[in-house]
Parts: structure tokens; C-alpha cells; sequence
């Protein structure tokens, strides 16, 4: 991978405290999804299927669910509607679960379109992964404050 590349992608590993098979539906199903990221999230979780998550107010996510391999792997396309920089289904989101422990490692990728995209979206995931290790393990990561009081986009 060249420097270009990996200045274009947001990639993280996390370990959590739940198995693959628990993690995995905190990323498939909208209820559970909630507890993390979003206000309200609609999946059609297969192939080809709806991934919408409005997750701060005025800001929807939209692509679409192009592999779901349970609990392994899971690939979405992402971007905004309304929104030029990053357009629904213009970026690739991949993660990766594999058994650690009596928990999971979960490996993060979002590749997109440009730097400014790149930088935009990590400061995102780095609010909203550690709230995806608290829900996962049991825990309640509280209300998201972003919610009430929206980052500038």
C-alpha cells in the first residue's frame, strides 16, 4: 500500500469484551446499532441491501451492505446524503471480527475518496468506535453528546 492510500483510509483495531457473534449484531441490527451511533438506523442486512443511520441531526448516513460473512467479516459502501464531498455509497467501509480470547478483535476500514474526507471521518470513528466497545461488552455508553451538540461537518 503507498502513502496516498493509506493517508485515504481511517483504519483501527479494537479489542472488545463480547464474542464475534455479539459484536457482529451491534453492527447488523438497527436497535443495537443505536446504542452506539445514530438516532435512528434502517438495515436491510444482505447484499445489496439499505445501510441508513441518521447520526446526529442533519447528518444521514447512506450506502449500501455488499458482504456479510457472520460473524467474520462485513463490507458496506458510506456517504452523506446531501452532501457533495463524500455522496452516498462513494466510500467502503470493511471490519473485520476475529476471535481473541474470550473476546474479539475487531479490525476497522474506511477507505475514501480524499484526505480531507480521510480526516474528517477520523475524528468521527474516534468518537463513535469506543462507544461501540462499551455497548458490545454490556455496557451503556450514555447519550451521545453530538447528538445534542453536533461537531462542525
Amino acid at each position: 500500500m503507498d502513502a496516498t492510500t493509506e493517508t485515504m483510509s481511517v483504519e483501527r483495531t479494537l479489542s472488545i469484551d463480547a464474542s464475534p457473534e455479539a459484536v457482529w449484531e451491534f453492527l447488523v441490527d438497527p436497535d443495537k446499532a443505536t446504542r452506539w451511533m445514530g438516532q435512528t438506523c434502517t438495515f436491510e442486512a444482505e447484499p445489496g441491501g439499505l445501510y441508513r443511520c441518521e447520526v446526529i441531526p442533519g447528518h444521514t448516513a447512506r450506502g449500501e451492505f455488499v458482504e456479510l460473512d457472520a460473524p467474520h467479516r462485513l463490507v458496506f459502501t458510506w456517504g452523506w446524503e446531501n452532501e457533495e464531498r463524500t455522496p452516498p455509497g462513494s466510500s467502503t467501509v470493511e471490519i473485520e471480527l476475529a476471535r481473541d480470547g474470550d473476546g474479539t478483535s475487531l479490525h476497522f476500514v474506511h477507505t475514501l475518496s480524499s484526505v480531507e474526507s480521510a480526516e474528517s471521518h477520523s475524528h468521527g470513528w474516534d468518537h463513535y468506535l469506543p462507544r461501540l466497545e462499551i455497548a458490545a461488552a454490556g455496557g451503556d455508553p450514555g447519550e451521545d453528546p453530538w447528538v445534542i451538540n453536533p461537531p462542525s461537518m
